[in-house]
């Protein structure tokens, strides 16, 4: 049975960080539903690139993923405000599923209380108000992937694949990339 991932974009997602691990994913055969936060299917990013989500959030059931995927970029303001991505982020905890953000989107999990005692890493820009995070381009720490940003979205999406479907498919798809 095919692994499932809920990624969530709200205006202003930063691209690179959605699209490179969407693909990655997708290229080890990984279901990734694109859920929009707004009240529109078509969703704009930072750069201004649209993105065609494949439901809203309104319309989707979180127990249904094995993998919770929050993108970052200037978006990350609204999904605070929003609240849901939070408490979506919290179920999936407490139902032992991987929760994943990078660049500003690790905000998002320590609104959600998940980053105590947890090693992490963020975006430069959001490191004041998330002290303890820590340098590495990728950290996973008991359930929890980060990633620092958009020059960190391959590896980033690569560890998503290790986590999902093992290192050995990780591995070939980081080879048919050349990565």
């Amino acid at each position: 049975m095919s692994k499932r991932v809920l990624c969530l974009l709200s205006p202003g997602f930063e691209e690179i960080e959605a699209v490179t691990p969407i693909d990655l994913l997708r290229r080890a055969d990984v279901e990734v539903t694109l859920a929009a936060l707004g009240e529109t299917l078509s969703v704009t990013g930072r750069s201004g690139i649209i993105l065609q989500a494949d439901v809203l959030l309104s319309q989707v059931n979180g127990r249904d993923f094995d993998l919770l995927f929050l993108p970052g970029g200037p978006g990350v303001k609204g999904m605070r405000e929003d609240g849901r991505p939070a408490a979506l982020a919290r179920t999936f905890a407490a139902e032992g599923k991987t929760v994943t953000a990078i660049c500003a989107a690790p905000t998002i999990l320590h609104d959600a209380g998940l980053l105590a005692g947890k090693a992490f890493t963020a975006h430069f820009s959001v490191r004041e108000e998330l002290s303890g995070a820590r340098e590495g381009r990728v950290v996973t720490d008991g359930g929890v992937i980060t990633s620092r940003g958009a020059g960190t979205a391959l590896d980033f999406g690569l560890e998503l694949l290790r986590e999902l479907c093992g290192p050995e498919k990780a591995e070939e798809v980081a080879k048919s990339i050349m990565a």
